[in-house]
């Protein structure tokens, strides 16, 4: 029983119903997940005021510091120059504040001096100056003990180090106020570290710069002591975006703070490569986003610190706050998708089996039909009359098709369709190469066959079919038993005078290889002419009936080319033009230099013997053939005939050799008269 596309249709109309459905608890989903994102919002605001008091407090812990030094030294209670009472005081600073990580100083003469916490176990005092050692890098480490500190050693090693070099003492060397900058390279650390510098003036007089520095690393520390959620965690990204605290409980000055370390670190680095990353999309106050990582959602919001651009990302999976969702509403979902699904998939089944299927197979008919591949058609039944009686259609338009096929070169077809040429009157001046094809003796052997002559032919226009289709030519038309092709039209081809040769070289092959014979068990033996050139290629003819073909001397040339193979016993004669053109991929010989049959101009002509590649046998009968070619053309004769009979020795049977020969003999026994020319003068053929 046949429905129509109506009721087809109308069965999806009804299935419709059931997405329906689906859409409403996907909206239902949807808004659980949209309240999950407002719980980590707030979560956000909890952990960022936080971590903003957190900073707040270590910011202003160095500040505090900067400002106590300052005035221990401004008050001339100390000098900068008193190593052990500075010495006294920046070791004091370092324990009574846990979250300063340096305190540094550095005068106009290039000495410098820090002291530097070596995380909870102990310290450095960090020293250059001209007196010590010619500048040496001095380092004495001490450890913390119950109530004091107690030395280890001392190091001495080069070092190059001049805070002169660098902007945290330049900038405000030259100030009248303090601030916070970036630290780099600090002796001994490779770090970058955030440190509140100002100029220390004694008596109005410039002593030199103080700075009190902190490490990212023991916010690390801070972040690790915070859980945003049940499986959350907290960053501190810099004005780029770049992630410089991560929550690690063991990091510290000596131990940096483990980066890169799981799918949350990514989802940080992530949002603040996409929300920061970009100065011009930078946001100024908050921002949210989503980012997927391996399948799994994770919500991240950016919130402002105040400083230096800072941000704190909270990282909060999804997942975290949808498991809380109801389960009995969730398990309602799932049979309630398990419900759509099956009555998608029913759908689905059904469309494919009783429209989509058949119109797919009608469809690669319809292709098979655009590309004339309309052998075995059958109709394809249906549930739905229209696509039966579609199938039925297109069934009838490919036996008709299947019968015109054989009158017409469906290659040529193809192609013609793939370029986009239009089926009127017109042409194109283009460059290709024409080759002619023909069968020695045709003639007499279709006075004996007679009808029998199709039969013979048939297998050889089979095989030179495939042998010009192998090389991407074009058959023009079948002529009796000639062939015409020629390359560079339709299609573009670069190389239409190498593929020329080489259809040339495989058609010969393949007909050997055929072991075509006529009646007396003679195999065929072709004549073959190559000429490439200019020529009019396009559709020749009426608006009534049209031929794509090539038109011009470049054909007329190739065809007497054909036919000069009689004079010289060859298979393959090409133009100088294609010879010129093949260039270095193609061995031949020059033959000689004949007229053809309505053209004035003399040509010279080469036989092609073999493609390069792959060609080892001796070229030395090639040699002494050309060098008999110039001793004849030079009127030398005797030398000449010498020649070409060694070329006919050294290859073993030569046609062309013995005609030349034979040529040499008659011109030395009747001399040409003053003015000759080397030159052949072909019959018409």
């Amino acid at each position: 029983m046949r429905i129509s596309v109506g009721i087809a249709v109308s069965i999806l109309v009804a299935l419709s119903i059931g997405v329906s459905t689906f859409i409403v608890h996907t909206l239902w989903w949807t808004t659980a997940r949209d309240n999950s994102r407002m719980l980590a919002a707030e979560i956000n605001t909890q952990i960022a005021n936080t971590v903003r008091i957190e900073v707040g407090a270590t910011l202003s812990s160095a500040e505090a510091a900067w400002a106590a030094v300052r005035t221990i030294f401004v008050q001339n209670v100390i000098a900068t120059r008193q190593a052990d009472k500075r010495e006294f005081v920046f070791l004091s600073q370092l324990q009574a504040q846990p979250n300063i990580s340096w305190i540094f100083f550095g005068w106009p003469d290039g000495n410098f001096f820090a002291s530097h916490r070596l995380g909870d176990g102990g310290l450095e005092m960090v020293e250059i100056d001209r007196n010590i050692r010619d500048r040496q890098l001095r380092t004495d480490q001490y450890i913390f003990i119950p109530g004091d500190i107690q030395f280890e050693e001392r190091k001495f090693r080069e070092t190059e180090y001049d805070p002169r070099d660098h902007a945290w003492f330049n900038n405000f060397m030259s100030l009248n106020s303090s601030g916070w900058i970036e630290a780099r390279d600090l002796p001994g650390s490779e770090k970058t570290v955030y440190a509140y510098a100002g100029p220390i003036d004694v008596n109005r007089g410039r002593q030199g710069v103080l700075a009190v520095a902190i490490e990212t690393d023991r916010l690390s520390r801070f972040l690790a002591t915070l859980h945003p959620g049940e499986f959350g965690a907290a960053y501190i990204l810099d004005a780029d975006g770049k992630v410089i605290a991560v929550p690690d409980a063991m990091a510290d000055e000596t131990t940096p703070a483990r980066m890169g370390e799981g799918e949350l670190y990514e989802a940080a680095m992530i949002s603040g490569e996409r929300l920061l990353g970009d100065p011009a999309k930078n946001p100024a106050g908050g921002a949210t986003t989503r980012v997927v990582i391996d399948g799994v959602p994770y919500a991240v919001a950016l919130t402002s610190l105040g400083f230096y651009g800072w941000r704190v990302a909270t990282v909060i999976p999804e997942s975290a706050f949808l498991s809380g969702i109801d389960k009995t509403l969730i398990n309602l979902l799932y049979i309630l998708i398990g419900v759509v699904v099956f009555a998608t998939g029913l759908a689905i089944w059904l469309v494919r089996r009783v429209v989509a299927n058949p119109l797919a197979r009608i469809a690669e008919d319809l292709n098979k039909i655009e590309r004339f591949d309309v052998e075995r058609f059958s109709r394809r039944p249906s549930k739905l009359s229209e696509l039966a009686n579609l199938s039925a259609a297109t069934a009838s338009m490919a036996a008709g098709l299947s019968a015109f096929r054989k009158y017409v070169p469906t290659d040529l077809v193809r192609m013609l369709v793939a370029e986009g040429i239009k089926t009127q009157p017109g042409g194109d001046m283009k460059q290709i190469s024409v080759l002619f094809c023909d069968v020695t003796g045709f003639t007499g052997l279709s006075e004996k066959l007679g009808p029998g002559i199709v039969q013979l032919m048939e297998p050889f226009f089979t095989a030179a079919s495939a042998a010009i289709a192998r090389h991407d030519g074009t058959i023009d038309k079948f002529m009796g038993d000639a062939v015409m092709a020629f390359w560079g039209a339709p299609r573009q081809d670069k190389n239409h005078a190498e593929n020329a040769c080489r259809a040339a070289l495989d058609l010969v092959k393949t007909v050997d290889a055929a072991g075509i014979k006529d009646s007396q068990g003679i195999p065929l033996r072709l004549r073959i002419g190559v000429n490439s050139g200019e020529a009019l290629v396009g559709n020749i003819g009426s608006e009534q009936r049209l031929n794509y073909t090539a038109i011009g001397d470049v054909v007329n040339v190739a065809s007497r080319l054909e036919g000069a193979n009689k004079v010289y016993g060859t298979l393959i004669l090409i133009g100088p033009e294609t010879r010129r053109e093949a260039g270095d991929s193609v061995i031949v010989r020059e033959l000689d230099t004949l007229t053809v049959f309505g053209r004035s101009e003399e040509l010279v002509v080469y036989e092609l013997i073999a493609m390069t590649e792959g060609y080892n046998p001796s070229r030395d009968w090639i040699e002494a053939y050309e060098r008999g070619l110039t001793l004849y053309r030079a009127g030398q004769f005797e030398n000449a005939l010498s020649e070409f009979e060694t070329a006919d020795q050294i290859r073993g049977g030569d046609l062309a050799s013995l005609a030349m020969a034979d040529k040499m003999r008659e011109l030395l026994a009747s001399p040409p008269a003053e003015g000759w020319k080397p030159v052949t003068i072909t019959e018409k053929s």
